[in-house]
Protein backbone atom coordinates (compact mmCIF):
# COMPACT_ATOMS: atom_id res chain seq x y z
CA UNK A 1 0.00 0.00 0.00
CA UNK A 2 1.23 3.40 -1.07
CA UNK A 3 1.69 6.04 1.61
CA UNK A 4 -1.16 8.74 2.26
CA UNK A 5 -1.19 11.26 4.82
CA UNK A 6 -4.42 12.68 5.20
CA UNK A 7 -5.02 16.51 5.72
CA UNK A 8 -5.47 17.45 9.66
CA UNK A 9 -8.99 18.19 9.14
CA UNK A 10 -9.99 14.88 7.99
CA UNK A 11 -7.95 12.74 10.35
CA UNK A 12 -8.09 11.15 14.05
CA UNK A 13 -4.76 11.68 16.29
CA UNK A 14 -4.07 10.11 19.42
CA UNK A 15 -1.65 12.44 21.78
CA UNK A 16 -0.20 11.72 24.73
CA UNK A 17 1.13 13.57 27.54
CA UNK A 18 -1.62 15.67 26.50
CA UNK A 19 -2.93 17.77 30.12
CA UNK A 20 0.13 19.91 29.35
CA UNK A 21 3.04 21.34 27.83
CA UNK A 22 3.16 20.67 24.23
CA UNK A 23 0.46 17.91 24.52
CA UNK A 24 -1.93 20.46 24.94
CA UNK A 25 -0.65 22.94 22.39
CA UNK A 26 -0.88 20.50 20.02
CA UNK A 27 -4.27 19.16 21.10
CA UNK A 28 -5.82 22.81 21.13
CA UNK A 29 -4.43 23.50 17.75
CA UNK A 30 -5.13 20.16 15.83
CA UNK A 31 -8.65 20.35 17.57
CA UNK A 32 -9.55 23.66 15.95
CA UNK A 33 -7.89 22.63 12.71
CA UNK A 34 -10.85 20.01 12.63
CA UNK A 35 -9.12 17.02 13.03
CA UNK A 36 -10.82 14.13 15.76
CA UNK A 37 -8.44 14.05 18.44
CA UNK A 38 -7.73 11.31 21.37
CA UNK A 39 -6.11 12.85 24.39
CA UNK A 40 -4.19 10.72 27.41
CA UNK A 41 -2.73 11.59 30.47
CA UNK A 42 -2.53 10.79 33.69
CA UNK A 43 -4.66 13.68 34.99
CA UNK A 44 -7.69 12.60 34.62
CA UNK A 45 -9.26 16.01 35.87
CA UNK A 46 -7.00 18.14 33.52
CA UNK A 47 -8.25 15.73 30.33
CA UNK A 48 -12.09 15.95 31.61
CA UNK A 49 -11.72 19.90 31.42
CA UNK A 50 -9.85 20.24 28.16
CA UNK A 51 -12.46 17.73 26.59
CA UNK A 52 -15.34 20.35 27.71
CA UNK A 53 -13.75 23.61 26.78
CA UNK A 54 -12.54 21.78 23.49
CA UNK A 55 -16.15 20.46 22.76
CA UNK A 56 -17.45 23.96 23.53
CA UNK A 57 -16.20 25.14 20.43
CA UNK A 58 -17.61 22.11 18.38
CA UNK A 59 -14.47 19.95 18.53
CA UNK A 60 -14.69 16.72 18.30
CA UNK A 61 -12.66 15.19 21.43
CA UNK A 62 -12.17 12.19 23.87
CA UNK A 63 -9.58 11.43 26.90
CA UNK A 64 -8.89 8.77 28.60
CA UNK A 65 -6.62 8.93 31.57
CA UNK A 66 -3.46 6.35 31.23
CA UNK A 67 -0.08 6.02 31.94
CA UNK A 68 2.28 5.38 29.36
CA UNK A 69 4.20 2.74 31.71
CA UNK A 70 1.18 0.53 30.91
CA UNK A 71 0.93 -1.19 27.70
CA UNK A 72 -2.32 -2.37 28.67
CA UNK A 73 -3.66 0.96 29.43
CA UNK A 74 -2.69 2.44 26.02
CA UNK A 75 -4.51 -0.46 24.48
CA UNK A 76 -7.53 1.10 26.10
CA UNK A 77 -6.79 4.40 24.58
CA UNK A 78 -6.21 3.29 21.12
CA UNK A 79 -9.48 0.66 21.33
CA UNK A 80 -11.40 3.55 22.47
CA UNK A 81 -10.21 5.81 19.22
CA UNK A 82 -11.28 2.85 16.69
CA UNK A 83 -14.95 2.42 18.59
CA UNK A 84 -15.79 6.05 18.75
CA UNK A 85 -13.71 6.93 15.30
CA UNK A 86 -12.80 3.88 13.43
CA UNK A 87 -9.12 3.97 14.79
CA UNK A 88 -6.75 6.66 14.23
CA UNK A 89 -4.21 8.42 11.64
CA UNK A 90 -1.87 9.73 13.68
CA UNK A 91 -0.46 8.87 17.14
CA UNK A 92 2.18 11.15 18.70
CA UNK A 93 4.34 9.87 21.36
CA UNK A 94 4.78 12.78 23.44
CA UNK A 95 4.41 12.20 27.67
CA UNK A 96 8.25 12.92 29.33
CA UNK A 97 9.89 13.55 32.23
CA UNK A 98 13.04 15.02 33.63
CA UNK A 99 15.61 14.45 36.78
CA UNK A 100 17.71 17.13 37.18
CA UNK A 101 21.18 16.83 39.47
CA UNK A 102 24.54 14.28 39.81
CA UNK A 103 23.34 11.36 38.70
CA UNK A 104 25.46 9.64 41.94
CA UNK A 105 22.52 11.39 44.15
CA UNK A 106 19.57 9.85 41.75
CA UNK A 107 18.04 7.02 43.29
CA UNK A 108 18.02 3.86 40.43
CA UNK A 109 13.97 3.31 41.37
CA UNK A 110 14.06 7.01 39.86
CA UNK A 111 16.11 6.23 36.65
CA UNK A 112 13.82 3.11 36.12
CA UNK A 113 10.39 5.16 36.60
CA UNK A 114 12.13 8.07 34.17
CA UNK A 115 13.04 4.59 31.52
CA UNK A 116 9.17 3.86 32.49
CA UNK A 117 7.29 7.16 31.19
CA UNK A 118 10.28 8.28 28.48
CA UNK A 119 11.33 4.96 27.06
CA UNK A 120 8.77 3.01 27.39
CA UNK A 121 6.28 4.74 27.02
CA UNK A 122 7.54 5.49 23.81
CA UNK A 123 7.76 1.80 22.78
CA UNK A 124 4.24 0.99 23.66
CA UNK A 125 2.69 3.85 21.98
CA UNK A 126 4.85 2.69 18.70
CA UNK A 127 3.91 -1.02 19.18
CA UNK A 128 0.05 -0.22 19.24
CA UNK A 129 0.29 2.41 16.81
CA UNK A 130 2.10 0.35 14.44
CA UNK A 131 -0.04 -2.06 14.47
CA UNK A 132 -3.06 0.04 13.66
CA UNK A 133 -0.92 2.28 10.79
CA UNK A 134 0.22 -0.96 9.30
CA UNK A 135 -3.03 -1.89 7.57
CA UNK A 136 -4.06 1.21 6.25
CA UNK A 137 -1.21 4.17 6.47
CA UNK A 138 -0.77 6.93 8.55
CA UNK A 139 1.87 8.42 10.87
CA UNK A 140 3.74 7.44 14.06
CA UNK A 141 5.86 10.95 15.70
CA UNK A 142 7.53 10.07 18.52
CA UNK A 143 8.67 13.57 20.28
CA UNK A 144 12.64 13.40 20.95
CA UNK A 145 15.14 15.97 22.19
CA UNK A 146 17.88 18.25 21.52
CA UNK A 147 19.60 15.74 23.70
CA UNK A 148 18.80 13.06 22.07
CA UNK A 149 22.09 13.79 20.01
CA UNK A 150 23.87 15.63 22.73
CA UNK A 151 23.59 14.83 26.38
CA UNK A 152 23.34 17.04 29.20
CA UNK A 153 25.35 17.58 32.70
CA UNK A 154 22.53 17.16 35.37
CA UNK A 155 19.88 15.52 32.66
CA UNK A 156 21.85 12.33 32.21
CA UNK A 157 18.58 10.37 32.80
CA UNK A 158 16.80 12.01 30.46
CA UNK A 159 19.34 12.73 28.27
CA UNK A 160 19.92 8.71 28.10
CA UNK A 161 16.47 8.39 27.36
CA UNK A 162 15.83 10.81 24.63
CA UNK A 163 19.00 8.80 23.15
CA UNK A 164 17.43 5.45 23.59
CA UNK A 165 14.02 6.87 21.93
CA UNK A 166 15.82 8.22 18.88
CA UNK A 167 17.35 4.59 18.44
CA UNK A 168 14.27 2.65 18.83
CA UNK A 169 12.53 5.43 16.57
CA UNK A 170 15.24 4.93 13.56
CA UNK A 171 15.23 0.57 14.00
CA UNK A 172 11.13 0.80 14.30
CA UNK A 173 11.24 3.15 10.78
CA UNK A 174 14.09 1.00 9.01
CA UNK A 175 11.68 -2.68 10.00
CA UNK A 176 8.69 -1.36 8.69
CA UNK A 177 10.60 0.61 5.34
CA UNK A 178 11.42 -3.02 4.77
CA UNK A 179 8.45 -4.28 5.16
CA UNK A 180 6.42 -2.13 2.85
CA UNK A 181 4.47 -0.60 5.74
CA UNK A 182 2.65 2.45 4.49
CA UNK A 183 3.62 4.64 7.55
CA UNK A 184 5.63 8.08 8.12
CA UNK A 185 8.19 7.70 11.15
CA UNK A 186 9.21 11.26 12.13
CA UNK A 187 11.63 11.74 15.27
CA UNK A 188 11.13 15.43 16.39
CA UNK A 189 13.70 16.78 18.70
CA UNK A 190 12.51 20.43 20.31
CA UNK A 191 15.24 22.82 21.69
CA UNK A 192 14.29 23.56 25.62
CA UNK A 193 10.85 24.81 25.34
CA UNK A 194 8.68 26.78 27.73
CA UNK A 195 6.84 24.07 28.98
CA UNK A 196 6.03 22.68 32.91
CA UNK A 197 9.12 20.55 32.00
CA UNK A 198 11.01 22.25 34.75
CA UNK A 199 8.28 22.90 37.44
CA UNK A 200 7.17 18.51 36.70
CA UNK A 201 11.17 17.21 37.44
CA UNK A 202 12.47 15.71 39.84
CA UNK A 203 15.30 17.82 41.20
CA UNK A 204 17.81 16.99 43.00
CA UNK A 205 20.13 20.41 43.31
CA UNK A 206 20.36 22.09 46.02
CA UNK A 207 19.21 24.78 43.71
CA UNK A 208 15.84 24.99 41.55
CA UNK A 209 16.42 23.88 38.19
CA UNK A 210 16.41 25.75 34.80
CA UNK A 211 16.62 25.51 31.03
CA UNK A 212 19.44 26.65 29.30
CA UNK A 213 18.77 29.53 26.82
CA UNK A 214 17.17 30.16 23.77
CA UNK A 215 14.09 28.78 24.97
CA UNK A 216 10.89 28.26 22.39
CA UNK A 217 7.35 28.50 22.87
CA UNK A 218 5.63 24.90 22.67
CA UNK A 219 3.43 26.19 19.42
CA UNK A 220 7.40 25.44 17.79
CA UNK A 221 7.20 22.43 18.47
CA UNK A 222 3.17 21.95 17.97
CA UNK A 223 3.65 23.50 14.42
CA UNK A 224 6.46 20.63 13.76
CA UNK A 225 3.92 17.74 15.42
CA UNK A 226 1.27 19.15 12.57
CA UNK A 227 3.48 19.20 9.96
CA UNK A 228 4.72 15.65 10.00
CA UNK A 229 0.85 14.00 10.22
CA UNK A 230 0.25 15.41 6.82
CA UNK A 231 3.92 15.45 5.17
CA UNK A 232 6.15 11.94 5.92
CA UNK A 233 9.62 13.66 7.22
CA UNK A 234 12.18 11.50 8.92
CA UNK A 235 13.78 14.20 11.63
CA UNK A 236 12.31 17.38 12.35
CA UNK A 237 14.42 20.33 14.60
CA UNK A 238 11.84 22.05 16.74
CA UNK A 239 14.29 25.67 16.86
CA UNK A 240 17.22 26.17 15.08
CA UNK A 241 19.55 25.58 18.72
CA UNK A 242 18.57 22.24 18.47
CA UNK A 243 19.83 21.54 14.72
CA UNK A 244 22.80 23.99 15.97
CA UNK A 245 23.73 22.14 18.54
CA UNK A 246 23.06 18.37 17.16
CA UNK A 247 25.67 19.82 14.14
CA UNK A 248 28.32 21.11 16.29
CA UNK A 249 28.19 17.79 18.34
CA UNK A 250 28.16 16.08 14.97
CA UNK A 251 31.45 18.28 13.73
CA UNK A 252 33.65 18.85 16.66
CA UNK A 253 32.33 16.24 19.18
CA UNK A 254 35.57 17.01 21.89
CA UNK A 255 35.15 21.24 21.22
CA UNK A 256 31.09 20.59 22.06
CA UNK A 257 32.13 18.59 25.06
CA UNK A 258 34.39 21.49 26.23
CA UNK A 259 31.21 23.67 26.03
CA UNK A 260 28.68 21.97 27.72
CA UNK A 261 31.42 20.79 30.37
CA UNK A 262 32.06 24.71 31.05
CA UNK A 263 28.76 26.17 30.86
CA UNK A 264 25.70 23.78 30.87
CA UNK A 265 26.01 23.13 34.46
CA UNK A 266 25.59 26.57 35.48
CA UNK A 267 23.10 27.31 33.01
CA UNK A 268 20.44 24.90 34.14
CA UNK A 269 21.04 26.20 37.91
CA UNK A 270 18.48 28.99 39.15
CA UNK A 271 19.23 31.48 42.13
CA UNK A 272 16.15 29.88 44.17
CA UNK A 273 16.22 27.57 46.74
CA UNK A 274 15.26 23.69 45.87
CA UNK A 275 11.72 22.74 46.74
CA UNK A 276 11.26 19.41 48.70
CA UNK A 277 12.31 16.81 46.26
CA UNK A 278 8.86 14.48 45.69
CA UNK A 279 7.12 17.83 44.57
CA UNK A 280 7.13 16.89 41.02
CA UNK A 281 5.37 14.51 38.87
CA UNK A 282 7.63 11.55 38.40
CA UNK A 283 5.07 9.48 40.23
CA UNK A 284 2.35 11.33 40.21
CA UNK A 285 0.30 13.36 37.34
CA UNK A 286 1.39 16.95 37.12
CA UNK A 287 -0.28 20.06 37.12
CA UNK A 288 -2.64 19.98 33.87
CA UNK A 289 -3.96 22.85 31.68
CA UNK A 290 -0.97 24.57 31.67
CA UNK A 291 0.91 25.15 28.15
CA UNK A 292 3.44 27.09 29.20
CA UNK A 293 5.50 27.58 32.81
CA UNK A 294 5.73 31.62 31.95
CA UNK A 295 9.66 31.38 31.46
CA UNK A 296 11.47 34.79 32.82
CA UNK A 297 13.29 35.85 29.97
CA UNK A 298 12.77 35.95 26.65
CA UNK A 299 11.00 33.11 24.99
CA UNK A 300 11.19 32.36 20.88
CA UNK A 301 7.69 32.70 19.62
CA UNK A 302 8.65 31.52 16.59
CA UNK A 303 11.83 29.76 14.83
CA UNK A 304 12.97 30.78 11.29
CA UNK A 305 14.67 27.51 10.57
CA UNK A 306 11.77 25.17 11.84
CA UNK A 307 9.60 27.75 9.79
CA UNK A 308 11.80 27.24 6.68
CA UNK A 309 12.26 23.54 7.07
CA UNK A 310 8.21 22.83 7.23
CA UNK A 311 7.24 24.86 4.76
CA UNK A 312 5.75 26.93 6.58
CA UNK A 313 3.60 24.38 9.22
CA UNK A 314 0.40 25.02 9.82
Amino acid sequence: MKLHLKPIAEQTIVITGASSGIGLTTARRAARAGARVVLTARNADALETIAAQLAHEGCEVLAMPSDVGSYGELQEVAELARRRFGGFDTWVNNAGISIFGPIDRVPLADMRRLFETNFWGVVHGSLIAAGELRRHGGALINIGSEVSDVALPLQTLYSASKHAVKGFTDGLRLELGAAGAPVSVTLIKPAAIDTMFVPHARNYMDVEPRLPPPIYAPDVVAQAILYAAEHPKRDIYAGGASKLFSVFNRALPRATDKYVERFMPRQQRSDRPAAAVDHSALYRPGAGLHERQGQKGHVCESSLYTEITTFGGR
